[in-house]
């Protein structure tokens, strides 16, 4: 069956907010990245997250020298990464991937994030890690199917599939459904038309997007979002791939609506999308 659009308007009807609602009500996320020289990625993501209307913000960041405080947003709380921080935090959704590097520590802390019974969110060097881990993919397989997300663009699914990225972008339908039978996870295929799918479902297509969106940083951004969809979502009747799909179409329709606004799409920047989305959350 062919993919269908994202029905956007529905899925963010559910996130509005009641007049009771507290923090609690947005979601606790911790986001783990950020190795030397790539603190960038997490506080990107981080940022994402608290202007996508996440309830708490905590960034576990395995750079031992990463900045203690995001001067521009101290609302974010930074945390130094180690094989406690899971325990430590409590969060209701896990984010891995941006920025995190392949040292042996990465690897400790995404077998315990797969571990953990709640909602996660695997990009970049995990997903790099999990092609080449058999026992992590094993773990992946067994978790219930409708609480991990996998976000690959065609590089890091060539890698999980052991194929090309051109036999990967000849059939982009075809490699997204090995690729949930694969991990047996939701999963975005990023790209032109980014694609998502999960077992027992039909699988949704984005029609948003732009040139612009390819460079560097962007699919930080997309992980933030994500991973504060979804904890709201926990909280206002939103399957984790629901909120997937409305995740991704903002995302998208971020970008769009700047470059109408004569913003880009050459130089258009993941930190002028992340504060497109909060308006675009609110007021659409």
């Amino acid at each position: 069956m062919n993919p269908t659009p994202i029905n956007t308007p529905e899925l963010l009807a559910r996130l509005k907010r009641a007049p009771h609602e507290h923090k609690g009500h947005g979601g606790k996320v911790l986001i783990i990245g950020g190795d030397a020289g790539m603190t960038g990625a997490i506080f990107l993501a981080g940022q994402a997250a608290l202007f996508s209307g996440a309830g708490w913000v905590v960034l576990g960041a395995l750079d031992p020298n990463a900045p203690s405080l995001v001067v521009e947003h101290p609302e974010l709380m930074i945390k130094k990464a180690d094989i406690n921080l899971i325990t430590q935090v409590s969060p209701e959704l896990i984010a891995i991937g941006p920025g995190l590097g392949q040292s042996q520590l990465a690897k400790q802390l995404l077998h315990f994030s797969v571990d953990q019974p709640l909602p996660l969110v695997i990009d970049a060097d995990a997903l790099n890690l999990i092609s080449i881990d058999k026992s992590l993919l094993e773990k992946l397989q067994k978790r219930p199917n409708d609480l991990t997300v996998l976000t690959p663009h065609p590089g890091e699914a060539a890698r999980l599939l052991n194929m090309t990225i051109e036999e990967v972008q000849i059939d982009r339908q075809g490699a997204l459904a090995k690729l949930v039978d694969l991990s047996q996870s939701i999963v975005v295929l990023k790209g032109q038309e980014t694609l998502i799918g999960a077992p027992k479902q039909i699988s949704k297509l984005c029609l948003r997007g732009n040139s612009g969106m390819g460079v560097g940083g962007m699919g930080d951004v997309l992980i933030g979002i994500l991973a504060a969809v979804i904890a709201q979502g926990l909280h206002h009747h939103l399957s984790v791939f629901e909120a997937t799909c409305l995740a991704v179409d903002i995302h998208s329709e971020a970008a769009d609506t700047l470059v109408d606004q004569g913003v880009g799409p050459i130089g258009l920047t993941p930190s002028e999308v992340i504060h497109q989305v909060r308006s675009l959350i609110n007021f659409k």
